[in-house]
């Protein structure tokens, strides 16, 4: 049963936000940064999306557990890059599933690191797949490519079923006042200046997705890139691998707008666009002459 207002207690538990698809984390009050692993479930089949780090495999097992499924039902690992609070836990994984067709799905640009995590199952590339895979009962899930949001190999997933759109590292967000969805005041719809915050709240929101894609995107170029690759893609609920789940089409189109506006991410904060190396100071060192 999909639970779209889930407790603080309930976060025990595996939670259906859509048909077949499972958020698997859980809520750490003492993290600023939440991960989010999901499973999707086509009948007796399944996939997990981005997984979680060693220390987490335990409660996000747990979670799938609770849903019905068995370890060896579970055919593929889908990273959509590969940094360790995603990737840590794959030897994990392969220990319990036990399944020697066991595929870890990814970029050619991530693969060539998730190897260096001890991986024993096929390295599969997107681009083998044609940039989808499939369930037996014709269910597809797609992945469309958005580099350097925030690594070379980084993309996206969308099951068309549901229109849930797996976004990785995009719309995730720092904060430790978290909830499952993301839920804004109609006034704060309205707020244009969120540093200067009308409700008087300790932590906004939407501040924290903007703080985090400043820190974590490589560039506004980049950050623009993917979001222009997201418009075009028919998600109605977005899913990331930190922060809340959004899935209300106003407060999307709020944060979308903030995103593309964003100026400052990455490196853009640190030089300027028309940044130009002097080679001149280099040729200034000794020896170089």
């Amino acid at each position: 049963m999909i639970d779209s207002e889930p407790t603080s207690t309930e976060y025990e538990r595996a939670i259906e936000i859509a048909d077949g698809i499972y958020w698997i984390g859980f809520n750490d009050p003492q993290s600023g940064l939440h991960c989010n692993p999901y499973l999707v479930i086509d009948n007796d089949e399944a996939v997990v999306i981005d997984g979680g780090s060693r220390p987490d495999f335990a409660t996000v097992m747990m979670k799938i557990l609770q849903t019905g499924i068995a370890p060896h039902q579970i055919q593929a690992l889908i990273y959509q890059h590969y940094d360790p609070d995603l990737c840590g836990s794959i030897p994990n994984f392969e220990d319990i599933i036990r399944r020697k067709d066991l595929q870890i799905l990814s970029d050619s640009e991530n693969l060539m690191f998730i190897r260096h995590y001890s991986v024993s199952s096929g390295l599969v590339p997107l681009s083998k797949l044609k940039f989808q895979y499939e369930f037996s009962s014709g269910r597809r899930l797609q992945f469309i490519k958005t580099p350097y949001s925030h690594s070379a190999g980084s993309f996206v997933t969308f099951d068309a079923k549901t229109n849930v759109l797996f976004t990785s590292d995009l719309f995730g967000s720092y904060g430790v006042d978290w909830e499952l969805y993301l839920h804004l005041a109609p006034e704060c719809m309205e707020c244009k200046n969120l540093s200067q915050c009308d409700r008087k709240l300790p932590d906004c929101p939407v501040d924290g997705i903007l703080h985090f894609h400043r820190k974590i995107m490589t560039s506004t170029k980049a950050l623009r890139y993917a979001l222009e690759q997201m418009a075009k893609i028919p998600f109605e609920i977005i899913a990331p691998q930190h922060g809340s789940i959004i899935k209300d089409a106003a407060t999307i189109r709020y944060v979308f707008e903030f995103l593309s506006s964003l100026k400052g991410v990455g490196i853009d904060e640190i030089i300027e666009a028309d940044y130009e190396f002097d080679y001149g100071n280099f040729k200034k060192r000794p020896g170089t002459q």
